[in-house]
């Protein structure tokens, strides 16, 4: 190669934006965040993994157990020394509700990627939102970068999805309390861990630090 050819060869290597990065299996895409609680030991699996917690099934399960929920604590005992790409908060919002907002608010900034849906006023006086659909597009996505993905959600709903991406060879672990989970949804997932066995180590102590409130 002339001296002319190297230097326009590494001209051109030099002006190619850094911020253009091509994936290859081994990696996420590049807006995923890589996000490991530094008390936790180090897994030697190495195991990629999504968090998908349905806000209105978490809210009601903590609700039967009497705790309120340590979301700090939570992530941590999911994650179990794993790497995680990113944990998802799915959740209907109420815009007037200021102390939801604010809880919103700490999600986020404490790492959560929070999905939002207008609460809708049923007949019945009760307000309802479905989040189904968009955690199963979230869980079909990011499947093709986990080794496992962990659903938090009793819905009978996400059978089709969850069935589909263990086809795909993806592990998925179903967390939520016995008492409100769909049948179907426990056998087609490769584990199952009931809130109620994990109720300590995800609930709030006395911790005056502590600020989120579901």
């Amino acid at each position: 190669m002339s001296e002319s050819n190297e230097s326009k060869e590494n001209g051109a290597k030099s002006n190619q934006d850094p911020l253009i990065k091509q994936s290859t299996d081994d990696e996420a895409p590049a807006d995923l965040e890589l996000l490991r609680d530094s008390t936790s030991p180090v897994s030697p699996t190495r195991d990629r993994i999504a968090i998908f917690i349905d806000g209105a099934n978490l809210f009601y399960a903590a609700v039967h157990l009497q705790i309120e929920i340590d979301y700090t604590k939570l992530l941590s005992q999911l994650v179990d020394g794993r790497r995680l790409l990113r944990p998802y908060f799915y959740t209907g919002v109420d815009r007037h509700n200021d102390k939801q907002q604010g809880f919103i608010l700490w999600l986020r900034r404490h790492g959560y990627r929070v999905i939002t849906k207008e609460l809708i006023h049923m007949p019945d006086g009760s307000k309802k939102a479905n989040v189904s659909v968009e955690m199963a597009v979230d869980m079909l996505s990011l499947a093709n970068y986990c080794d496992t993905l962990i659903l938090l959600s009793g819905d009978g709903d996400l059978s089709y999805v969850v069935n589909a991406i263990t086809y795909r060879g993806v592990k998925v672990e179903l967390v939520s309390l016995r008492s409100m989970t769909n049948d179907n949804l426990i056998n087609l997932a490769d584990r199952f861990i009931d809130l109620a066995d994990i109720r300590d180590a995800i609930s709030k102590g006395n911790n005056p630090n502590n600020t989120a409130r579901n």
